[in-house]
């Protein structure tokens, strides 16, 4: 089970986050707050992963966000914001459009709850240069991290690119060396981190 704290403003909003999120019975809703101040209270509680429309996060100081859970924090905005001091920690993180489907919202709590980060691009990055500073990997190499990603074999991968299955080992190899990565599990979550795949 996988347990989820909603961090809203709005009662409107919070009811239709519980609606979206009954869909998923691995998913429990454990409590909600209006605000982040309201969590630094006495009251006690355990969640794995805490849903939130507000930005003030990103304002605390580093005191402020020890004292938060240590939960995953999905954020819900249609604007980027400064996520510096929460790619900066060792908080696992995701930020999605208000508009995300009940499906995209389930796929984003449970790859939370895996330690993975979540996200669309154009809320990641700010611009194409803050993309292209992520890292150097290739188009290709790119293309095949995705597919690996989605759990296809080299065979399978050569079949969709078109490619020998010895080139998409070379490949592979390549982009373990530039994320330093052992295996394939470890450069997803790598390509997760650094925003070369999105969920």
């Amino acid at each position: 089970m996988i347990r989820v704290l909603l961090v809203a403003p709005s009662p409107a909003l919070r009811a239709g986050l519980r609606s979206l999120l009954s869909s998923d019975d691995k998913i429990k809703i454990v409590d909600e707050r209006n605000e982040w101040s309201d969590s630094l209270d006495d009251r006690q509680y355990e969640a794995d992963v805490v849903i939130t429309t507000s930005a003030s996060f990103a304002s605390y100081s580093d005191d402020e966000v020890e004292a938060l859970p240590s939960a995953a924090i999905l954020f819900l905005r249609d604007e980027p914001f400064n996520i510096k001091l929460i790619a900066s920690s060792s908080r696992v993180w995701g930020i999605l459009p208000l508009e995300t489907s009940a499906d995209e919202l389930c796929a984003a709590i449970h790859a939370l709850s895996q330690g993975l980060i979540v996200g669309t691009h154009q809320l990641l990055f700010t611009s194409e240069e803050e993309t292209l500073a992520r890292g150097t990997l290739t188009d290709r190499e790119a293309e095949v991290l995705a597919l690996l990603a989605k759990g296809l074999a080299n065979k399978q991968i050569a079949v969709v690119l078109g490619i020998s299955e010895h080139t998409v080992k070379f490949h592979v190899s390549s982009i373990y060396s530039k994320l330093n990565a052992t295996n394939r599990t470890q450069a997803v979550r790598e390509g997760l981190r650094n925003g070369w795949i999105v969920l």
